[in-house]
């Protein structure tokens, strides 16, 4: 129970971002701060009105900030649901305070009703894609996501999805439209301008990559995935110092699992190499050795069969930054190598 409470707790911080984490912070800390304060103020009757006006300001403020983290069809899901359920909670604070524990509980079960009604047919058929995927169907997998498509064609996840089945199945073309219509639909999702650029990357567009990674991490100021992304074509392009900049700043907004933080390092190293900068590119070999582990999980992953695509664009990374912590490969010759 506890693991399974610290891995959602875990993925709810991914999900923020440390910008918005911050925020969320904050904005509970702060508020909670001046309620408590307000408790030393005695005889006063505007007192308990402020402290029920702090705890809106700072429900509202914890929607607003999780909410619009979402895509956008999630966060017209969410909004459908929350906004009836605070106009509740305000109704029973400020007006029926006598009827304020009834509407809290109304409040809470429109949520929980809202979650079943407004639940669709995806994640269905979602699981069928994916079990032809687990078999290597790939054409019924992408099928599947056809259909769903031709029903729903304004729901970006669906094109999201259809694109990763497509990327999995060497398809990068039709990969790349499905990104492009994400961003038709929705031209603010740094998701949609992450996977054009990370399609683009796979396809050896860089420039295009490069334009569609700039506009994610616009989008998504502070997300590591961005950055990440960002940095690595920076790194294919051989723009050392701008590589540098975006893979730190990546590393800055937490990177949870060792596969990806041993290719930030790894770009890092070769970044300082190229830049003749030998005391900072040892400085990062010694951190890319502390993070080794992540060249087991990236050996078993590269090693699927669904990895083919995956393999052309890192796996010789993953073979340049074994040999370097194994010291078969000296840093500054990765720099003249590249």
């Amino acid at each position: 129970m506890i693991k399974s409470l610290e891995r959602v707790f875990s993925e709810f911080v991914i999900f923020l971002g440390a910008a918005r984490l911050r925020a969320l912070f904050l904005l509970i800390a702060g508020t909670g701060l001046v309620s408590l304060m307000l408790n030393a103020v005695q005889g006063e009757t505007w007192v308990v009105p402020v402290q029920s006006a702090l705890m809106l300001i700072a429900a509202f403020g914890s929607a607003a900030i999780i909410v619009t983290r979402m895509e956008r069809e999630d966060r017209q899901r969410w909004i459908a649901l929350l906004v009836p359920a605070l106009g509740l909670i305000v109704l029973g604070v400020f007006f029926l305070p006598n009827w304020a524990l009834a509407l809290v509980g109304a409040a809470i079960g429109w949520i929980v009703a809202g979650l079943i009604v407004f639940r669709g047919r995806a994640p269905i058929e979602y699981q069928k894609a994916i079990r032809h995927l687990r078999h290597n169907e790939y054409e019924e997998a992408v099928k599947v996501m056809d259909g769903m498509i031709k029903d729903e064609p304004n729901q970006p996840n669906h094109y999201r999805f259809r694109a990763e089945l497509l990327r999995l199945w060497g398809k990068l073309d039709r990969a790349r439209r499905d990104y492009q219509k994400m961003t038709e639909i929705d031209p603010t999702s740094a998701v949609a301008f992450n996977g054009l650029a990370e399609v683009n990357l796979q396809a050896g567009r860089f420039t295009d990559a490069l334009a569609a990674a700039h506009k994610a991490a616009e989008l998504a100021p502070g997300e590591w995935v961005a950055l990440y992304n960002l940095g690595m074509i920076e790194d294919r392009l051989s723009q050392s110092q701008n590589a540098i900049e975006h893979l730190t700043q990546a590393l800055s907004a937490g990177v949870r699992d060792a596969r990806h933080r041993l290719l930030i390092r790894f770009y890092l190293v070769r970044a300082y190499a190229r830049l003749g900068d030998t005391a900072n590119a040892q400085a990062e070999l010694i951190t890319l050795r502390k993070d080794k582990s992540g060249i087991s999980e990236w050996t078993t992953i590269l090693a699927s069969d669904q990895a083919e695509t995956l393999r052309a664009v890192i796996g010789q990374d993953v073979e340049l930054a074994t040999q370097l912590i194994s010291g078969e490969l000296d840093v500054m010759a990765l720099g003249a190598a590249s």
